[in-house]
């Protein structure tokens, strides 16, 4: 079976793995927060594809959170409500919305303690 072109993009972001203390509380963080489709193959084996297909991955417990060098940026659209899904969904904002150039940029921490952030494009 051929690899899905959506995944195979040269120097793309295809594949993460995110470290889950609760692998099933990270797939309902990252579900409310960003929109991303969840399968779960095992009691704690949740794997997910966000919203266009672009990008594939698992929540792992064996791996420690927040220990990466790298802080991902997921783009939103109303980043404001997404800052709050995250605060709903058990999440913290460690870094509130503010504008960078002509972008809107925010960063959060999941339950697990991963910081990511969040992105949106427009007119600051």
């Amino acid at each position: 079976m051929p690899i899905d072109a959506t995944l195979a993009r040269p120097g793309g972001l295809s594949y993460l793995e995110i470290a889950a203390r609760d692998p099933a509380r990270s797939a309902a963080f990252y579900t409310r927060v960003l929109g991303w489709r969840v399968e779960k193959r095992g009691p704690a084996d949740f794997r997910f594809t966000d919203a266009g297909g672009a990008l594939i991955g698992a929540f792992r417990s064996d791996l420690i959170p927040g220990g990466g060098p790298f802080v991902p940026f997921f783009y939103v659209v109303g980043i404001r409500e997404a800052s709050e899904r995250a605060e709903e969904a058990g999440g913290e904002v460690v870094e509130g919305v503010r504008p960078e150039g002509d972008l809107w940029v925010a960063r959060v921490r999941d339950p697990a303690g991963n910081v990511f952030g969040l992105w949106e494009e427009g007119k600051v």
